[in-house]
C-alpha cells in the first residue's frame, strides 16, 4: 500500500514540475503569489487575513492546474476544432478568470487600504 501511495506522490510531482516548466500562466501565478506574501510581510496584516492570502494562493494555484489538465486532455483526445471542445476549453479557462476576479477583489480590500496609508493618501 505504501509503495502505491508513493507512486501516486511521484507522478504528482512529475505533473507539478510539468505544469511549472511549461504553463506561463502558471509561472504568472507563482510570481503574483510571491509578490502577494511578500506584500502581507510588508505591511504586516494579520493571522487570518494571511490565512486567507494562502488559501486563495492554493485554490489559484489547483483552479489553473485542473484547468491546464482539461485542456491537454481535450488536445489529447481530439485534436480537430469543434465547437463542444471550444466550449469545454473556454469554460474551464472561465473557472479561473472567476476565481481570478475573486482573488483580485480579495487582495484590493486587504491591500490597497495599506498601500494607500503608506503613500500618504
Amino acid at each position: 500500500m505504501l509503495k502505491k501511495h508513493t507512486i501516486s506522490f511521484k507522478h504528482a510531482f512529475h505533473g507539478l514540475k510539468w505544469v511549472v516548466s511549461t504553463q506561463l500562466n502558471f509561472k504568472i501565478h507563482i510570481f503574483l503569489s510571491v509578490l502577494s506574501l511578500i506584500g502581507a510581510w510588508f505591511f504586516k496584516i494579520s493571522y487570518i487575513e494571511v490565512l486567507v492570502i494562502l488559501v486563495l494562493i492554493s485554490l489559484g494555484l489547483v483552479i489553473e492546474t485542473i484547468n491546464t489538465g482539461i485542456e491537454e486532455t481535450i488536445d489529447a483526445i481530439h485534436k480537430d476544432w469543434s465547437p463542444e471542445i471550444k466550449i469545454a476549453k473556454d469554460v474551464a479557462a472561465a473557472s479561473m478568470l472567476i476565481f481570478a476576479i475573486g482573488a483580485i477583489t480579495i487582495a484590493g480590500i486587504i491591500f490597497i487600504p495599506r498601500i494607500l496609508i503608506f503613500f500618504g493618501i
